[in-house]
């Protein structure tokens, strides 16, 4: 008996996981958006550093955004678990399905904020910016430890939001899954983007070093490998930008797609296929591109009400 009922545990622990397996997949695509936008911005976010600073500054950030996940993913829990509760009560009110439609709004919103900042922000405000910040690094009477620590809480406020939206996308991929799953998707998610972000934006800030150590390096293979490497830093960044923000449109536009019938039940005849998929891509991030832009008006009508500057894009 004691044998049967510990294989029956065995068997149920290897489901849970199979499921957790599989959801963690399904929501990994579906913060595919923030992901981008996390590596760009996150690596953004550590410029201005002196280079041998710049992996202490990473991994600061990156202990502040597993702390941000340690707060986000219990309360995100609560809310299915109250959200279950409220409906074994008879009531139906659904409190995921709205937090991913702010979620894929805001995404949206950042989307399109990012657009205004490239073709409405005037150059010379970013140079001046970024002169700034390299003047604080080579200023000797500058404390470099409060310039890091402001850096650094900046950075984990950032994260705070982008964690913030991973965490409820994956909460509403896991909404119709038992508890244990959830959990399960929930940390997995939490670790595998914590660790996959300030991994890879740790690589990023320190490519630089890289090239310009095979530069040095006798040999001509050695150096062309460095050379391209310096060349090719810049561009990365970049497409890592261009890629996050297109994929926010993607991401956020099907979250209001699923959560929208109408939007949902007119685009779903014309799936199926390269072209039906191309067309639902089209149609999620048109629809991601309008709500972001309305959202961004509103949020700059506020703003001017109120007295105050629009918000400053990433």
């Amino acid at each position: 008996m004691a044998g049967s009922s510990l294989l029956a545990l065995i068997d149920d622990i290897a489901t849970i996981l199979d499921d957790v397996a599989v959801m963690t997949k399904v929501a990994t695509k579906k913060t595919a958006g923030v992901l981008g936008d996390d590596l760009a911005l996150n690596a953004q976010q550590v410029t201005g550093i002196r280079a041998e600073r710049e992996l202490p500054v990473v991994w600061a950030v990156a202990k502040g955004s597993l702390v941000n996940k340690a707060i986000l993913v219990p309360a995100a829990l609560a809310i299915s678990a109250f959200e279950a509760w409220l409906k074994s009560r008879g009531h139906d009110i659904p409190i995921v399905v709205p937090l991913m439609m702010i979620g894929g709004a805001f995404l949206c919103f950042e989307g399109v904020e990012k657009l205004a900042h490239k073709f409405l922000h005037k150059p010379t405000e970013d140079q001046a910016e970024h002169a700034a910040h390299l003047k604080a690094v080579a200023d000797e009477s500058v404390d470099l430890v409060a310039f890091e620590k402001e850096k650094i809480k900046g950075a984990i406020r950032t994260d705070f939001i982008l964690s913030a939206e991973i965490i409820v996308i994956t909460l509403g991929a896991a909404a119709d899954k038992p508890f244990s799953v959830q959990v399960g998707t929930l940390v997995a998610i939490a670790m595998i983007m914590t660790v996959g972000v300030y991994g890879l934006v740790g690589g990023i800030v320190k490519l630089d070093d890289a090239g310009a150590a095979l530069v040095d390096k006798p040999g001509s293979g050695a150096q062309a490998l460095g050379r391209a490497i310096l060349a090719g830093a810049p561009y990365l960044m970049k497409f890592l930008s261009i890629a996050g923000t297109a994929a926010m449109f993607l991401v956020g536009g099907h979250i209001l797609v699923e959560g929208v019938p109408a939007l949902h039940h007119f685009i779903e005849p014309y799936g199926g296929g390269f072209t039906g998929t191309l067309l639902s891509m089209l149609f999620d991030a048109a629809v991601g591109i309008a709500v972001g832009i309305v959202v961004l008006l509103v949020v700059k009508g506020i703003g001017r009400m109120r007295g105050k500057p629009a918000v400053a894009a990433h």
